[in-house]
Parts: structure tokens; sequence; C-alpha cells
């Protein structure tokens, strides 16, 4: 029995331990990040406009999305949800749009371990459009902190959305550096 209570006591001082190192590593990390991701595309700064903003057909180029929602607007701005597939939900708001080139989507969701925005510069080349994202993002408890920097990644959710759109348009993915 003593080798069992033993191996016990060290499989919680190693748990404990674990959470320690992550909380001490989140709490180390800013609240705030910025991190960006430009997608190289053949397309137009026009078409690849008109594909992001038709929310109701993104489902068919975005495979973590099941549905999009309109919400209406808020403040004359246009305000939408995205529902997973996982059953995760965000409410989205446009807050900045002049076409074709620069779009600002903020989360609205108060609630929740994150919070911030995505910036989507659309500029033209002699072969198509560079799409850049810049997340400013906001992630006030030390947990999911550590797990957004070093488990999931800040660029993450930008490369699955542009390669989607890549996707869309029968493209691979190309990120420029």
């Amino acid at each position: 029995m003593g080798r069992l209570k033993r191996g016990l006591i060290l499989l919680v001082g190693v748990g404990l331990a674990l959470i320690l190192v992550v909380l001490i590593g989140g709490l180390m990390l800013p609240e705030e990040h910025h991190a960006s991701r430009t997608l190289v595309t053949k397309h137009s700064p026009q078409a690849i406009w008109d594909a992001i903003n038709d929310h109701a057909s993104e489902p068919q180029w975005r495979s973590d999305v099941a549905n999009v929602v309109s919400l209406g607007e808020r403040n004359g701005k246009p305000v939408w949800q995205e529902n997973y597939k996982d059953g995760n939900k965000v409410a989205l708001m446009t807050t900045e749009s002049k076409s074709p080139n620069r779009m600002v989507r903020e989360l609205t969701n108060l609630e929740g371990p994150f919070s911030g925005r995505w910036e989507i510069d659309i500029a033209a080349t002699p072969e198509g459009s560079n799409v850049k994202i810049t997340e400013i993002g906001k992630v006030s408890n030390p947990f999911f902190r550590f797990v957004s920097k070093y488990m999931i990644g800040h660029t993450t959710f930008m490369e699955r959305y542009l390669k989607g759109l890549a996707g869309k348009f029968g493209e691979q993915a190309r990120f420029s550096e």
C-alpha cells in the first residue's frame, strides 16, 4: 500500500507543479498580443472583399463554421454570429470598412476568456493581392494566456481562415514572411 500512496502523492505533486508552471508562465505574458499573417493570392482585392463580406456563404469555405446568423446592426454597423461545428459561438461586428482594402472586425462577446479584433488589409499586387490579417487580442486569464500563446498559437485561427479563403478560390494557401 505504501507504493500506491507514494505514487498518488507523486502524481498529485506533478499535477500541481504543472498547474503552477502554467499559471506563472501565463502571469509573465502580457495580456495583449499582436500577431499577423499575410496570404498571397491571385485574386483581386474586390474578389477577396466580396468573399469575406458574404457571411452566409462562409460555411462553404470555412471548415470549422457550421453557420452564420445575422444579428442586424449595432450603432449602424453589421453584427453577426458565427456558430462553429464544435458548439462554440462568436459574435462579431465590422467596426471599420473601406472597400476593397481595409476592414476591422471586433468580438462583441464581452464574457469569455478573450477579446480583440482583426484588422484585415487587402493590397493589390501585380499577381493579384495580399491579404494581411493582424490580430490585436487581449487574454486576461493567465491560464488562457499560456494556452493561447504556447498550445494553440496566436496565428492558428488566422491561418485557418486564410487557408479556407484560398481554398474558396481553388488555390493552395501561400503565406508571405
